[in-house]
């Protein structure tokens, strides 16, 4: 059976579970307790929870509909898996045009969380390349929405967090590729100044641009890290389109977590030494480019039964580099963060969504085991940065903002409320919002 939790394993919650199994069928009747849509369950917090309430199991809605090999636009229900578009669509010289760091979210996810990946600068968010999809409303309503056709709940939807309605399917435009490798550069830089340098450089002529910061590095190396940019490979290939399974797991809950402050300085600087030369170029598949940590099946074990907390933040560019130097110096006193820490710059593209995460300035994301209060403490002291620097927290991978810092972060956040199902709700919402449905 199922656990249905979020994948930071934080909070607990408790629900009532109803399956979707087919597009046709209606949501039930009213019982006196919310719903909410549950894809695959990569949220980091309680965006995709509902406590004490019904969550609506998605995955069930895991059919193809329309797919045009010509053109590159798919129409497939809301629980099919990324994993299984690459599957059908890379072979035939497609691929997604936005995805983001694992390929085991649902469609519907990816468009009610407006995703973003290593291409925002240049591509933008998931729902930018959304051409429409069918919302089913609580009282039997189905609405189908695209910019042109119901726009406003088109915006309300795509990052309205499941909250507008179910999404029953979704058409995407997919975009043209050669092949499934991506010709990839690896530059090892020294301080923090180095990777926004690297950026600025980068964005013009690559497609996808990324960095891995040793977020335990202090003084002048500080933020230092690897700068990862790529492009496409172009000409034939003949690679198969291996998608890049999950060989190895994580096969039972540990009872404490193995990142501590002693692994966590001790993998950084070995990882950040394990390239020799300063500027390495390679041909890779996509899988290991996009999807580092899907290889390792269920790796959210790692960080114990207690969980791990996602903190990923956004900071205008006129205080990103001093406000990204803060945020990492109380990171590294306190002794904790992440073997996997990801700094990127957004590009200026806006999204469709109402309360879309990106927007211009950079993004940095870390993974914390929970450590309890000394944990919260440390994230509550960065959310103090974020906000006196303008930035904004990400609802994906949130489980512990306040509803202040949800407000500073996303000010226009009233503009859903007429959108939200009257049957629909989150823990995530009720939790920042105040509102008791």
């Amino acid at each position: 059976m199922r656990n249905y939790e979020s994948w930071g394993r934080y909070p607990k919650a408790t629900h009532d579970v109803l399956r979707m199994d087919w597009r046709d069928m209606a949501l039930p009747p009213d019982s006196g307790k919310s719903m909410l849509p549950f894809g695959n369950g990569r949220s980091y917090g309680d965006c995709c929870l509902n406590d004490q309430g019904t969550l609506v199991a998605t995955r069930g809605l895991d059919r193809f509909m329309t797919f045009d090999a010509g053109t590159g636009i798919l129409r497939c229900e809301a629980g099919v898996l990324l994993s299984e578009v690459l599957e059908l669509v890379v072979p035939r010289g497609w691929f997604p045009p936005v995805t983001p760091g694992t390929q085991f979210v649902t469609i519907g996810g990816a468009v009610a969380n407006d995703v973003h990946g290593k291409n925002h600068h240049r591509a933008g968010t998931f729902g930018r390349h959304v051409n429409r999809f069918e919302l089913l409303r609580s009282d039997g309503t189905r609405l189908q929405c695209s910019s042109t056709e119901n726009s406003d709940w088109f915006c309300a939807t795509v990052g309205g967090l499941g909250l507008t309605g179910l999404i029953t399917w979704v058409e995407l435009q997919l975009k043209a590729i050669s092949g499934p490798l991506i010709d990839q550069q690896s530059i090892r830089y020294g301080r923090l100044e180095e990777f926004f340098q690297l950026s600025l450089e980068s964005d013009a002529t690559y497609e996808y641009t990324v960095a891995w910061i040793d977020c335990a590095a202090t003084g002048a190396s500080l933020g230092r890290g690897f700068f990862i940019r790529g492009n496409d490979a172009t000409g034939a290939q003949d690679r198969p389109a291996k998608t890049g399974g999950t060989g190895l797991s994580i096969p039972f809950d540990l009872p404490f977590a193995l990142i501590n402050g002693p692994s966590l300085r001790l993998f950084n600087a070995l990882y950040y030494r394990k390239q020799l030369q300063e500027r390495v170029r390679s041909t890779v598949h996509y899988a290991p480019f996009f999807y580092p940590l899907d290889a390792i099946g269920a790796w959210n074990r790692i960080y114990g039964s207690n969980g791990l907390l996602q903190y990923q933040c956004v900071i205008p560019h006129r205080h990103a580099e001093a406000a990204v130097r803060e945020i990492l110096g109380q990171i590294a006193s306190a002794g904790t963060g992440s073997f996997l820490a990801v700094l990127k710059v957004f590009g200026d593209l806006p999204s469709p969504g109402l309360l879309s995460f990106p927007r211009p300035g950079a993004t940095l994301a870390l993974d914390f085991p929970n450590q309890g209060q000394r944990t919260f403490d440390l994230l509550d002291r960065l959310d103090a940065i974020t906000m006196a620097a303008e930035g904004a927290l990400y609802p994906a991978k949130d489980a512990r903002m306040s509803g202040d810092t949800f407000r500073r972060s996303f000010p226009n956040w009233q503009q859903l409320e007429p959108f939200i199902d009257p049957r629909f709700s989150s823990s995530f919402w009720r939790r920042v919002t105040g509102e008791p449905r």
